[in-house]
C-alpha cells in the first residue's frame, strides 16, 4: 500500500477514534434489595447496546458521587424496603447527596431520570425514589423525563410502568442530544439476532474424593453445611450482602406446633428453635431470616431437564475479570448439586422476561421459538403475566412446557432467580427464654386463576419439618422496623393475625422487667376472624391481661380482640381502636409510642387513618391538626410500622 493510502486509513481511523471520543455514555445507577432494580437497570442497558447507546452500568455502592457532575446522562432505578427504607447499597450515596455543602447549583443541566420499584400495599409506597428524585432536582439536576414509578401490584408488575417510560427516555434522550442514539430513537441494530455471551462460567473439575469427608456426627455435618452454604453463596450471580454469606448459626427445630384449628382455612405455626452452640444476643423487634430447603424431587426433575450432573465439582465466578472479586477468585469448587440447591429458586419463583427471551435463542421448535419471543416482546407483556407471574409457574414448570429448549448451564446460572431468605418477626424474648428463638408462622397457600393450587416455598417447608428427626436450620439475625422500647414508655401494640408474633416478645420482655422495677402500660389491639379457629396465643394474651399483668386495666394497660366474622358486621382492630379511642388519646397524651405489625395491604393505612380520627375526636383539633401530630411522632421515633404482603 502506498504511503498516501496509509495517510488516508490513518485519517479515517482517526475520524473514527475522535468520532467514538465524541460520543456520550449512559450512565445506569441501581440500588437493588431483592434483584428487581439490577434487572430493571439490566433491561436498560441491553436496550441501549441495541440502539447503539454506550452505556456504563454500576450499583450506587460502586459509584464515586464526586463524579456525578461531569457525567453526560444519568438514569437511576432504586427500590423502596420495608417502610419508605433505601436499599443497603444505596445509604453511602444518599448520605453524599444530603451534605449540606453541596450547592443548588452542583449538578446544574445533568440530564437525569429515575425509575422506582414498589408496592403501592405499603403506605410509603416509592418512597426512595420520590425523595431521590426531589433531591437531584434540588441540587440542579434536570429530569430527561418524569420519574417512573414500577408497582408490584399492578396485573404486569413493574414492568407495565417500565415498558412506556423506556420509550419516554430514548425519545427524550435523542432530542436532548441526538449523539445518543445516532441512529434515531426507534432503530434497532439487527445484532437482536444474537444475545451474546453469558455473565458467568462454569469451570468443571476432575477430582477423585472431596476434601471435607468428615465424621458423621452433629457438629461435623453443620461444620459442613456451613460451609456448602458459604461457598455456594459467594459464587452465587446475584449479590448476597458480605455478612450474609455465611449464616449466623444453626438453630435446632424442638417445637412445631398447630396454632389454628384443622379445617378453618388457616394453618399458622408455633416455632421453638433452640441454639445449638453459643447463643446470639437478639432483641424484640428483631427478625429471623431463613434459608429454606427444596423439595428433593424438584431438584432432580429440573437437573434431569437440564442434562445437568449432579455430581459434577465446579466453581462459578464471572466472565468479566473487573467484576472477579476476591470472593470468587478464593472460593472451594462445590458440587453442582449443591449449588443448585442452594442458590437457585427452580421450583417456587417465577423467571423474569429475560428468561424467556434466552429462551427463544435454544428453542429448536418453531412454534416454541415464535410464542417465546411473542413473550419476550412488549407486545406479548399482558400475556406473559396472565402465562408466568399470575400462574406462579416456576423455573421448571416454564421449561417443561418448552421441552425443545436447551439452556447451557451458565446461562441458567445467571438467569434462574435466586434462592433467597425469608424473613420472620421472632415472636420471643431472649430474656423469657435465654436458649431460644420462637416464631409465628402462616403457611401460605392459594389458588391460581386456573385452579392450580400454590404454596410458599418456605412456610410450607417448614411446617413439614419433624422435631423428632433433629432438624437444624441455618439462620441470620437481622434488625426489624421495630425497635425495642425502655421500660418507662406507654405502648400502643396493633397487631393483627400473625402481626402479634413481634408482641409476644414485647409483652414477655415487659412482664420480666416488671418483676423489678416500675414499667409503663401496654394496650394491645389484637385480631383474628373467629375465636374459635384462629385466636393466636390466647391464653398467653388472657393470664397477662389479668390483674397484675402487664396488659391488665389495673397497670394502665388493655387488651382488646377484634373477631371480625364472629358477627353479621366485619369487626376488625380500627373499630377496637375507635372503641377505646379515651384512652388511646389518654396513653398518647402520656408520651406513648404506637407499634403496627402485620399485613400490608389495607390495615397499616386504615390503622393510621383511625388515629388520626381519634385525635382529632378526642382533642378537638381539626382532622389536618391530627394528621401532623402523628408525622411529629413518626419523625420522634415513636411511630413504627411493620408490614408484609
Amino acid at each position: 500500500m502506498a504511503d498516501g493510502d496509509d495517510a488516508v486509513v490513518g485519517e479515517v481511523f482517526g475520524a473514527l477514534g475522535s468520532c467514538m471520543e465524541d460520543r456520550p455514555k449512559l450512565l445506569i445507577l441501581y440500588a437493588s434489595q431483592t434483584g428487581n432494580a439490577l434487572d430493571a437497570a439490566e433491561q436498560l442497558a441491553r436496550e441501549a447496546d441495541l440502539r447503539g447507546c454506550f452505556v456504563k452500568l454500576f450499583s450506587l455502592d460502586e459509584y464515586d458521587p464526586v463524579s456525578l457532575p461531569y457525567e453526560s446522562a444519568v438514569v437511576f432505578f432504586v427500590s423502596t424496603t420495608g417502610q419508605g427504607d433505601t436499599p443497603d447499597s444505596m445509604k453511602g450515596f444518599w448520605k453524599y447527596l444530603l451534605q449540606r455543602n453541596l450547592s443548588h447549583h452542583w449538578l446544574e443541566g445533568l440530564p437525569y431520570s429515575v425509575f422506582g420499584l414498589g408496592d403501592s400495599g405499603y403506605q410509603k409506597y416509592n418512597f426512595v425514589a420520590k425523595k431521590l428524585d426531589r433531591r437531584l432536582s434540588d441540587l440542579g439536576a434536570a429530569a430527561i423525563v418524569e420519574k417512573g414509578l414500577g408497582d408490584d401490584q399492578h396485573p404486569s408488575g413493574y414492568e407495565a410502568a417500565l415498558d412506556p417510560w423506556m420509550t419516554s427516555l430514548w425519545n427524550m434522550l435523542y432530542n436532548l442530544n441526538p449523539k445518543f442514539l445516532p441512529n434515531g430513537p426507534d432503530y434497532v441494530t439487527s445484532s437482536k439476532q444474537s444475545i451474546g455471551q453469558p455473565k458467568f462460567q462454569v469451570r468443571y473439575h476432575v477430582i477423585d474424593k472431596m476434601d471435607s469427608q468428615f465424621s458423621y456426627c452433629p457438629a461435623s455435618e453443620l461444620k459442613q453445611k456451613e460451609m456448602q452454604i458459604e461457598t455456594t453463596r459467594r459464587m452465587a450471580p446475584r449479590k448476597f450482602s458480605r455478612h450474609k454469606d455465611r449464616p449466623d448459626c444453626f438453630l435446632k427445630l424442638v417445637k412445631n406446633q398447630p396454632l389454628t384449628k384443622e379445617g378453618c382455612g388457616r394453618d399458622v405455626r408455633h416455632f421453638e428453635f433452640e441454639f445449638v452452640s453459643s447463643v446470639i444476643e437478639y432483641d424484640i423487634g428483631d427478625s429471623l431470616e431463613v434459608l429454606p430447603g427444596q423439595d428433593p424431587a424438584s431438584l432432580e426433575a429440573f437437573m434431569q431437564r437440564c442434562n445437568l450432573d449432579p455430581e459434577a465439582i465446579i466453581t462459578v465466578y464471572p466472565v468479566d475479570t473487573k467484576t472477579c472479586n476476591d470472593d470468587h477468585a478464593t472460593v472451594d469448587p462445590i458440587k453442582l448439586k449443591s449449588f443448585v440447591e442452594l442458590t437457585m429458586d427452580v421450583a417456587s419463583a417465577s423467571p423474569r422476561r429475560y428468561f424467556f427471551e434466552v429462551m427463544s435463542y435454544f428453542a429448536t421448535a418453531s412454534h416454541e421459538k415464535e410464542r417465546l419471543q411473542y413473550f419476550a416482546s412488549p407486545e406479548g407483556r399482558d400475556d406473559l403475566y396472565q402465562y408466568n407471574q399470575k400462574e406462579r409457574r416456576t423455573v421448571l414448570e416454564v421449561l417443561q412446557d418448552f421441552p425443545s429448549v436447551n439452556i447451557p448451564f451458565e446461562w441458567l446460572v445467571q438467569l434462574v432467580p435466586p434462592l433467597k431468605t425469608r424473613a420472620f418477626s421472632i415472636s420471643s424474648s431472649l430474656s423469657a427464654h435465654p436458649k431460644q428463638v420462637h416464631l409465628t408462622v402462616s403457611v401460605v397457600t392459594w389458588t391460581t386463576p386456573f385452579k392450580r393450587k400454590r404454596s410458599g416455598l418456605c412456610s410450607t417447608w417448614l411446617s413439614k419439618l419433624d422435631p423428632e428427626h433433629c432438624i437444624y436450620v441455618p439462620v441470620w439475625f437481622t434488625k426489624g422496623s421495630l425497635p425495642p422500647p425502655p421500660p418507662s414508655l406507654p405502648l400502643i401494640l396493633v397487631g393483627p393475625g400473625t402481626g402479634c408474633a413481634p408482641f409476644r416478645g414485647f409483652v414477655e420482655e415487659r412482664a420480666i422487667q416488671s418483676a423489678n422495677q416500675d414499667v409503663a402500660p401496654v394496650v394491645f389491639f389484637f385480631g383474628c376472624r373467629n375465636e374459635e379457629s384462629d385466636y393466636l396465643y390466647r391464653d398467653f394474651w388472657l393470664s397477662h391481661a389479668e390483674d397484675g399483668g402487664v396488659l391488665s386495666q389495673t397497670k394502665g394497660g388493655g387488651f382488646y380482640v377484634a373477631f371480625s366474622r364472629d358477627q353479621p358486621q366485619k369487626v376488625y382492630v380500627q373499630h377496637k381502636i375507635r372503641e377505646h379511642s379515651k384512652r388511646v388519646w389518654k396513653l398518647l397524651s402520656e408520651g406513648a409510642a404506637i407499634y403496627v405489625a402485620g399485613s400490608s395491604t389495607k390495615m397499616p393505612s386504615d390503622v393510621l387513618s383511625t388515629f388520626e380520627e381519634v385525635i382529632s375526636k378526642e382533642s378537638g383539633a381539626p382532622r389536618e391538626a391530627a394528621v401532623r401530630w402523628l408525622r411529629a411522632l413518626e419523625k420522634a421515633g415513636k411511630y413504627h410500622v411493620e408490614a408484609w404482603s
